[in-house]
């Protein structure tokens, strides 16, 4: 039983694998939000921060790729369906890309609070 496991688990780490390369291979923004990644991930950890404001700046600087991933996904999907415009594929697309903004804002937020502790 374990070793089932084990390779459905190895099988859905390589199907993970291949999808984050296909986003990297074919989306700008996916690199983008790796660089600020980066760089917020270095300045979390260069600051004197506590442990759980470095694991909440980098836990959401994580879901912002999550959110990036699902988004692409999204477009994806939509463009496989139908090439023509519809007003219902372009509201998925808007959506998608919303919830990385939302995303995104909520680490921006996380930055602030963070940063306003930190100097006040």
């Amino acid at each position: 039983m374990l070793k089932r496991e084990w390779q459905r688990f190895c099988r859905r780490a390589a199907w993970s694998w291949a999808g984050w390369l296909e986003c990297w291979r074919s989306e700008h923004s996916l690199h983008q939000w790796l660089w600020a990644n980066l760089v917020s991930a270095g300045l979390a950890l260069w600051l004197p921060l506590s442990g759980t404001e470095r694991a909440l700046i980098l836990a959401l600087g994580v879901l912002v790729l999550a959110a990036e991933l699902m988004n692409s996904a999204v477009e994806r999907v939509v463009d496989y369906i139908s090439t023509e415009p519809h007003e219902l594929a372009r509201q998925a697309k808007d959506m998608a890309s919303a919830a990385v903004a939302v995303t995104a804002i909520a680490a921006g937020l996380a930055w602030a609070a963070v940063l306003w502790e930190l100097l006040g």
